[in-house]
């Protein structure tokens, strides 16, 4: 710029003759100010020395040339308003800086006026047709009332627009909010969901927390409230009791929904209440960094009455997931008992089968599903007489024909229904005592021929069998067991499950820890297995 420019150009009221300090302010408006001039940038930031809108002050940034404006708007990309001088390094330093801003940084939100001591160079009309700014000023006319209102209905300005570019946001977030939540299996990680999505959609702090009690605890116990969920500080602290994580002047708010049963907003906190059945309320307690409005209480609201009813559904499935797997458990078990065999076996293969699915890398859902179905693996054994499924010796060609009809058997009862863990079930009934080499039975299978769940429920009901104690046979040690998976490797078994297994070792043993037939004898193995 012209060292001939009068620095006088700006007529300011003469009341504001301080130089402010400097004003980094939490939460400022972030004001750029662009000008080759320095005593540009002194006058601007004493005009605006007391500057406040919406209960936000103004934080200046300063820049004396379009390249350090350039610098400046990658490192800020929240600033509120740019103030440009047109001739800077060179005539046009300032437009270019406003078509980088549109065009490369695709940012539409800043706000951005140009001021001009040389309105020639850059004519009004033009600028306004040719660029997207949104005021054009000539500093002779920016008084310090001028440049006040400026100000002001600019940041006006940018609050609203950037207001609705949030809600276009928090509408993408309920959209993809929907689809996360409502593929989410698992109940507590449903609810861990909930708040994550919760707190995307408002652009609050991440401090959050998901309560959940019943009607007698509250009323009758405080210490029964449990957390269930949880982010931010809060994080960590599922399945503790709230006085152990909640200060005292949350937990009051707590209580006080609880006791009114109804939603309350206090400030920078909102402690929602909601019933999803009868005897059961949930609370939710949402901590935002900043004052939250009624219309953040009115999202919060719409969202959770609708995640309510999502949640009372996944509720209802997990009861019914739950009653399923009971009922599963409870039939593997009387099969077992039947056959003479612990009710724990079925566990364990049940725990087995998921620890090698999971290690070999199949999906956390596939797993479930042959975790829940594994206890039928011997279903078929129902329709086997007594008195072939109860002989104490070596069964004859006859009996033994007989007795490996059970995979058929259990096969075809199974796959008579449609649903999932019940089609599981009978390609485990049916496919466990098929081999790797095709040697086994009811059909002969071969290597990947056979469902990787029967490979798997092979793998498992073989593992269990041998560390077990049966009628016929004394239960093996772990070393003796890795030789003979060792020995069958390529033949009964599927290598790479068999490599899986040796290669975890104590995680099998850990299955028999958790589901022992005999106390004495699980320690026996797990000392075997901590040796070798």
């Amino acid at each position: 710029m012209s060292n001939s420019r009068q620095h006088d150009d700006l007529l300011f009221a003469p009341e504001l003759t301080d130089v402010p300090a400097s004003q980094p302010v939490h939460a400022a408006w972030k004001v750029l100010v662009v000008d080759d001039e320095p005593s540009v940038h002194e006058i601007t930031a004493l005009a605006l020395k007391n500057f406040e809108f919406d209960g936000r002050q103004i934080g200046f940034l300063h820049a004396y040339s379009g390249m350090e404006a350039r610098a400046l708007l990658d490192a800020h990309p929240d600033i509120a308003l740019a103030l440009v001088d047109v001739v800077m390094e060179h005539e046009h330093a300032g437009l270019d800086l406003v078509r980088h801003i549109r065009e490369t940084l695709k940012n539409h939100l800043v706000r951005i006026v140009l001021r001009t001591g040389q309105p020639g160079q850059a004519p009004e009309r033009n600028v306004i047709r040719d660029y997207d700014i949104n005021d054009y000023k000539e500093k002779v006319e920016l008084t310090a009332q001028k440049l006040y209102s400026t100000v002001f209905t600019s940041l006006r300005s940018y609050r609203d627009l950037a207001a609705l570019d949030a809600n276009r946001r928090g509408l993408e977030h309920v959209i993809r909010a929907s689809g996360a939540i409502f593929r989410i299996s698992d109940l507590g990680s449903f609810i861990n969901g909930v708040l994550e999505q919760m707190v995307a959609l408002l652009y609050l702090g991440k401090n959050s927390i998901y309560l959940e009690c019943d009607t007698v605890a509250v009323e009758n116990q405080m210490n029964r409230i449990a957390v269930v969920a949880s982010t931010g500080c809060y994080a960590g602290h599922v399945g503790k009791n709230p006085d152990e994580c909640l200060d005292a002047e949350c937990l009051e708010l707590v209580r006080e929904v609880l006791r009114n049963k109804r939603s309350m907003l206090r400030k920078n906190t909102y402690i929602g209440y909601f019933q999803p059945r009868p005897g059961r309320e949930d609370v939710v307690l949402v901590n935002s960094t900043r004052a939250l409005t009624t219309d953040d209480e009115k999202l919060i609201e719409l969202f959770l009455h609708n995640v309510s009813i999502a949640y009372e559904n996944a509720l209802l499935r997990d009861d019914i997931e739950g009653t399923q797997r009971d009922m599963v458990y409870m039939l593997g078990e009387a099969i077992e008992t039947r056959s003479h065999e612990t009710g724990q076996h079925v566990r364990r293969v049940a725990e087995y089968c998921r620890l090698i699915a999971r290690g070999i890398g199949l999906s956390e859902r596939e797993a479930e599903i042959l975790h829940t179905a594994a206890p039928l693996h011997d279903f078929g054994k129902i329709g086997i007489p007594d008195h072939i499924l109860h002989k104490p010796g070596k069964l004859n060609e006859e009996e033994w024909t007989i007795m490996k009809s059970h995979a058929r058997l259990g096969e075809e009862m199974l796959s008579r229904s449609g649903r999932e863990i019940l089609q599981a079930g009978a390609i485990l009934a049916g496919q466990h005592h098929e081999r790797w080499d095709g040697t086994g039975y009811p059909k002969g299978l071969k290597g990947e021929d056979i469902h990787i769940f029967g490979r798997i429920g092979s793998v498992a009901d073989v593992f269990d069998a041998l560390a077990g104690r049966r009628s016929y046979k004394e239960p093996w040690s772990i070393e003796r067991i890795m030789a003979y998976f060792e020995q069958e490797k390529g033949k009964q078994f599927d290598p790479r499950l068999v490599e899986w297994v040796q290669a975890n070792q104590s995680a099998m043993v850990g299955v028999l820890w958790a589901f022992p037939d005999d106390a004495t004898l699980v320690q026996t193995i797990v000392q075997q297995a901590l040796t070798h």
